[in-house]
């Protein structure tokens, strides 16, 4: 299985400003997209040094992050004004 880093950046690119707009001026996303970050920058460290972690623990990792990017997302549709 191939490692790759879930860059919101590449994730959304219809909403790169608008993820730089909120970056600079929204605290909340501002939050959201530092644990997001932090949180994928740590299952990618784990993956590439194949570290001993329970499957369970990189599995819980793993759904936290697609969670967080749900809630990004949909910070995103929100701002925009799309509904998705």
């Amino acid at each position: 299985m191939g490692i790759s880093k879930h860059e919101l950046h590449a994730e959304f690119p219809q909403y790169i400003g608008l993820i730089d707009e909120l970056k600079a001026k929204d605290v909340k996303f501002q939050e959201q997209l530092k644990q997001y970050s932090s949180l994928d920058q740590e299952i990618v460290g784990l993956e590439l040094r194949d570290s001993p972690i329970g499957d369970d623990k990189l599995h819980r990792m793993k759904q936290k992050r697609a969670q967080l990017k749900d809630d990004i997302y949909q910070a995103l549709t929100r701002q925009s004004g799309v509904s998705g």
